[in-house]
C-alpha cells in the first residue's frame, strides 16, 4: 500500500497538470517543479531514511513516513498557490522517503529465498503498474468532477488504512549493527541533486551560460567530487561505494535512472499533448493511456517470475527493445498524430516498463548483506527517483525551449522523444553488458567482500564498515 499511494500520487498528478496550470497560472517550469519538488526531496532523503530505519527500527520509520505523507497530502489539497503547493509537495516527499526503501527492506528480510524474493518483488512491481492504470482514471474522474485539489485527498483513506495494517501486521526489525549518520554525505547528496535539477529546469529561461546556471553546474560537480572523496574515508558512509564494484548493481543503477527518466518524460509529454493539443478531458486522457498501464500490470509479475527462474537478462533485453521502439515511433513517425501508432507506442512502452522494474530491484538487493538491506534498497529507490526527477527536468526544459522558439507542440517535442529513445537504448545496452557471466563474477566478489567486512565487524564488536 505504501508503493500504491506514492506511485498513485505521481500518476494522478500528471493527469491534473493542465488543470493546475490553468487554475494556478503556472508555466511549464512551474509544472516541472510541482513534480520535481517531490521527486527531488524523495531522492535526496531515501538513503538517509533507509539507514535510519536499519538503525532505529523499520516499522517505526515506516509509520512516521505514513503520517508525514498523509499530512502532506492534506496540505497539498489546501494549497493557496503554486509556491505553497511546491512546499507541501516537499512535505509529502519527506514522508515518501521513509516508505519505499523501508518497505523493500521489509520484503528483503521477510523473503530470504532468492526465487521467492524475486516473485515478491514482481508483485511489488505490479502494484506500481496498478497505480499507473488506476491513477489516470481516478485522476481524470476527480479532476473533471471535483477539481485537481481532490487528487491529493485520495491519499488520506489509503494512508490511514496502511497505518492501521502496519501497526497490526508488521513486526519491528532493525539491523544487528546499525550504521551511524553521515551528515556531510547527506548534504553533498542534496547539493548535487538540487543544483543539477534546478539548473536544468531554469536554464531555458535564464540561459545555459548565465551565471546562475553555471553556478549550479559548479555546485553539482563539486558535490559529486566531494562524495567520491568523502565517502570512502568514512567507516560508515551514507553511500557505500563498494556496492558499485558489482557490475549488476552498477548496471541496475544506470538502468533505473534511464527507465524512470523515460517514464517521467513520457507521461509528462503525453499528458500535455492529449489535453492541451487534442483537447481531451482529464478522464479521456487517462483512458487513452490505459493500454500502457494495462501491459505494465500484466508483465510486472511475469518479470518477477522470469528473474526468479532465468535471471534478469531476458527481462532487461525485452524492456530495452520495447521502450526504445516506442520512443522511435514518436520521434520518427509522429505517432501522436495517428491513433493506431499512438496506441502501439503506448503498448510498447507499457510492456517495456513492466519488464524492467523487477530486475532493477532484485539485482540491487541480491547478494548484499541483510544488515545493509535498507541501504541497498534505498540506493535502488534513489536511482528511480533521480531518473524521474531528471526526466521531467530535461524533457520539460527541451519542450519549453522549443515552444519558446515558436515551434508547435510536435516540433518542440521531437528532440524530447529522441531523448526517451536513448533512455530505452541505455536499458538495452547496459542490461546486456551487466547480466552476463563476467558481471555475475563481479557481483560474487563484491558480496564476499561485504560479507567478510560484516563478519570482521561482528568479531571485533565494531560497527559494520
Amino acid at each position: 500500500m505504501s508503493l500504491l499511494i506514492v506511485s498513485l500520487d505521481n500518476t494522478v498528478l500528471n493527469v491534473a497538470l493542465p488543470s493546475m496550470r490553468r487554475d494556478l497560472d503556472a508555466s511549464v517550469s512551474g509544472l516541472q517543479w510541482s513534480i520535481d519538488a517531490y521527486t527531488l526531496v524523495l531522492a535526496s532523503l531515501l538513503m538517509l531514511a533507509g539507514s535510519t530505519a536499519d538503525r532505529i527500527g523499520r516499522r517505526k520509520v515506516f509509520v512516521a513516513g505514513l503520517v508525514a505523507f498523509t499530512g502532506g497530502s492534506l496540505l497539498c489539497s489546501l494549497a493557496p498557490g503554486l509556491d505553497w503547493l511546491i512546499v507541501f509537495r516537499m512535505v509529502q516527499a519527506v514522508g515518501g522517503a521513509m516508505l519505499n526503501p523501508v518497505a523493500m527492506s521489509i520484503i528483503t528480510n521477510t523473503f530470504t529465498d532468492p526465487a521467492e524474493r524475486a516473485r515478491a518483488i514482481g508483485v511489488w512491481g505490479a502494484v506500481g503498474g496498478v497505480s499507473m492504470a488506476a491513477g489516470p482514471l481516478i485522476g481524470g474522474v476527480l479532476v473533471d468532477s471535483v477539481g485537481w485539489r481532490s487528487i491529493f485527498l485520495i491519499n488520506l483513506p489509503i494512508g490511514l488504512a496502511a497505518f492501521a495494517l502496519t501497526l497490526r501486521h508488521i513486526p519491528e526489525s532493525r539491523a544487528a549493527r546499525p550504521r551511524r549518520p553521515d551528515p556531510l554525505g547527506q548534504v553533498l547528496v542534496i547539493a548535487l541533486l538540487g543544483s543539477l535539477t534546478y539548473g536544468i529546469i531554469e536554464a531555458p529561461a535564464a540561459g545555459w551560460r548565465s551565471p546562475l546556471i553555471m553556478g549550479c553546474a559548479v555546485v553539482a560537480f563539486a558535490s559529486f567530487v566531494g562524495l567520491l572523496i568523502h565517502e570512502p574515508r568514512r567507516e560508515e558512509p551514507l553511500i557505500d561505494l563498494r556496492f558499485f564494484r558489482s557490475a549488476p548493481f552498477s548496471g541496475s543503477t544506470v538502468i533505473a535512472i534511464s527507465a524512470f527518466a523515460g517514464l517521467a518524460g513520457f507521461l509528462f509529454l503525453n499528458t500535455l499533448y492529449l489535453q492541451d493539443v487534442r483537447g481531451l478531458s482529464a478522464l479521456h486522457a487517462g483512458l487513452y493511456m490505459l493500454p500502457m498501464a494495462g501491459l505494465t500490470v500484466l508483465f510486472a509479475p511475469l518479470a518477477g517470475r522470469l528473474v526468479g527462474s532465468r535471471g534478469p537478462r531476458i527481462c532487461l533485453l525485452i524492456a530495452g527493445v520495447s521502450m526504445a521502439s516506442s520512443g522511435l515511433l514518436f520521434a520518427l513517425f509522429e505517432a501522436e498524430t495517428s491513433n493506431p501508432l499512438l496506441f502501439t507506442g503506448y503498448m510498447l512502452f507499457g510492456l517495456g516498463f513492466g519488464m524492467v522494474n523487477a530486475p532493477i530491484t532484485n539485482t540491487a538487493v541480491s547478494g548484499m548483506p541483510r544488515s545493509q538491506a535498507g541501504v541497498a534498497a534505498a540506493i535502488a529507490s534513489t536511482s528511480r527517483q533521480t531518473g524521474g526527477t531528471l526526466g521531467v527536468a530535461v524533457i520539460g526544459s527541451v519542450l519549453a525551449a522549443g515552444l519558446a522558439n515558436g515551434s508547435d507542440f510536435s516540433g518542440a517535442a521531437q528532440p524530447a522523444w529522441w531523448i526517451i529513445t536513448v533512455c530505452g537504448l541505455l536499458v538495452l545496452v547496459v542490461g546486456a553488458a551487466t547480466s552476463g557471466a563476467w558481471a555475475r563474477a563481479t557481483a560474487e566478489r563484491t558480496a564476499r567482500t561485504l560479507e567478510e567486512a560484516v563478519g570482521a565487524a561482528a568479531v571485533t564488536g565494531s560497527p559494520t564498515p
